[in-house]
C-alpha cells in the first residue's frame, strides 16, 4: 500500500501547498508565535474530513454515474492546467509573496478566523471533495484507495505543523520574494504533472 499512500501524500502536498489567505495566516501566526499548535490541527482536521469526504463520497457517487470519474478528471485536467499556469505566472511575475495583515486575537478569534478561512473558501471543496475525489478513483476500492485517503490527510497533517512551527526557522527565507518565486515555479510543474495524469487516465478509459 505504499505506493497509493504516496501517490495520496503528492498529490495532497501539491495541492495544499497552494499560497493563499489560510497558509498565509498558518504562516503569520508561526512567525508571532500565538495559538500554532491549535490552529494547525484545526486546518489539518478540516481537511482530513473532507478529504474522506472526497475519497468515500465520490467513489459511491461515481458507481451509480460510471461516465463522472471522466468527466471530474477533465474537469480536474482542466483546472490544474490553469492552476498551474498562473503559478507559473507569479513565479515569473514574483508576485507570489503574501501576507494577511497583523493584528492580535485571542484562541477563539485565531480559530473562528482559521474556520472561514477553510470552509468558506470555495477552492478547498475543489481540491478535496472533486480533485483529491477524482484522483482516488484511479485505485482499486478498499485498501490501496483507502491508503491513498489516509495519505492525503498525513500530507495536510505534515504541511500544517510544519508550516506553523516552522515559520520562525524559515523566515529569513520565507521573506525574500526570490523564495516564493521558487515556491511557486515547484507548485506550477506540480499541477501540470497532475493535469497530465488525470488525462492520460480520461483519454486510456
Amino acid at each position: 500500500m505504499a505506493g497509493p499512500a504516496l501517490a495520496g501524500f503528492l498529490t495532497g502536498l501539491s495541492l495544499i501547498l497552494a499560497i493563499g489567505a489560510q497558509n498565509a495566516f498558518v504562516l503569520r501566526q508561526g512567525l508571532i508565535g500565538r495559538h500554532v499548535f491549535w490552529l494547525c490541527l484545526l486546518c489539518a482536521m478540516s481537511d482530513a474530513v473532507l478529504i474522506a469526504l472526497g475519497v468515500a463520497g465520490f467513489g459511491a457517487v461515481a458507481a451509480l454515474y460510471p461516465a463522472l470519474p471522466r468527466i471530474m478528471a477533465l474537469a480536474g485536467a482542466a483546472f490544474l492546467l490553469v492552476y498551474g499556469a498562473l503559478r507559473l505566472r507569479a513565479a515569473w511575475q514574483g508576485g507570489g509573496a503574501q501576507m494577511v495583515a497583523e493584528g492580535g486575537r485571542g484562541l477563539k478569534g485565531t480559530l473562528l478566523v482559521g474556520l472561514a478561512l477553510t470552509w468558506l473558501n470555495p477552492h478547498v471543496y475543489l481540491d478535496t471533495l472533486a480533485l483529491i475525489g477524482a484522483v482516488s478513483t484511479g485505485f482499486a476500492e478498499g485498501a490501496p484507495r483507502l491508503a491513498f485517503g489516509a495519505g492525503a490527510v498525513v500530507s495536510s497533517f505534515v504541511f500544517f505543523f510544519s508550516l506553523g512551527f516552522g515559520a520562525r526557522l524559515l523566515s529569513p527565507i520565507m521573506s525574500r520574494p526570490g523564495a516564493w518565486r521558487i515556491i511557486d515555479a515547484g507548485i506550477g510543474l506540480v499541477m501540470w504533472a497532475l493535469a497530465a495524469g488525470l488525462l492520460r487516465g480520461a483519454l486510456a478509459g
